[in-house]
């Protein structure tokens, strides 16, 4: 398996899965341009994509989704409810398909589990791909550490974790407050440390930790890395999804 993140941030998402069998893309937050730049940056086609699949309505991870599929051809799939919300900013689409959350797609013999979270969102998923060697997760936008997450984590040999906001930087910073406490309440995200303490304690099995999401003004990435170094010790491989770049190309199961 082999994956990238083209971009992770309130300033856009977009995450790339290849498997022997499916080439994935893991919402549209970023212009349809920029994606197909940064996927032929790592030698690959976005026109050969299989399928594009949106987390939740939020513009950073869907804005660019009907033009991803009028251009490229990508079958969209996203929940109803998600759809209803989001539809008359993305419309002409030509070919939605609707699954519901904490259903499994299936994309030849690659299995893609969408897991119900506790965003602020209409319908939010995180999502599972596995094939017969790896299960890799996309876990961003969670809202808290939610009944069953550690289990989902747990069973991971990769994931991209959001880690958005360090906790002093986000009190000392130029937020208003009820934004402050958006993000730091159920249905916001996870902190550096927040999103740590969740590997330190079901994490056993990864090995590859990709910390996502990180915020533009709350956090920075030296934080984010000492935070997750700190609790987490020198074994696990770990690195950062860039806000306004694409990552190296990952292949897992991973090996430094």
């Amino acid at each position: 398996m082999f994956t990238c993140a083209l971009q992770s941030g309130s300033n856009g998402n977009c995450i790339y899965v290849e498997t022997p069998d499916a080439r994935l893309l893991f919402d549209a937050g970023i212009s349809a341009q920029c994606a197909g730049k940064r996927l032929a940056d790592h030698g690959r086609d976005i026109t050969k994509v299989d399928a594009l699949l949106i987390s939740h309505n939020h513009s950073d991870h869907v804005r660019s989704a009907g033009i991803f599929q009028r251009k490229f051809g990508h079958p969209l799939y996203i929940t109803a409810g998600a759809w209803q919300k989001c539809r008359t900013r993305l419309a002409p689409v030509c070919d939605v398909r609707h699954f519901e959350p904490g259903e499994q797609l299936r994309f030849g013999s690659t299995s893609v589990e969408t897991v119900a979270t506790a965003h602020d969102s209409v319908d939010g998923v995180a999502f599972v791909v596995g094939d017969e060697f790896t299960r890799l997760g996309i876990f961003t936008d969670l809202g808290h550490r939610f009944d069953g997450l550690e289990d989902w984590i747990g069973s991971l040999d990769a994931v991209y974790l959001e880690s958005n906001y360090d906790p002093q930087m986000l009190a000392d910073g130029p937020y208003p407050p009820w934004l402050k406490r958006r993000i730091t309440g159920s249905g916001g995200h996870l902190s550096n440390i927040e999103a740590a303490r969740l590997v330190l304690d079901c994490g056993r099995q990864l090995k590859l930790l990709i910390l996502s999401h990180l915020s533009e003004h709350n956090n920075h990435p030296d934080v984010a890395l000492e935070t997750a170094r700190e609790l987490l010790g020198p074994e696990l491989p770990i690195v950062l999804a860039p806000r306004t770049a694409v990552s190296e190309m990952f292949c897992l199961p991973y090996a430094r």
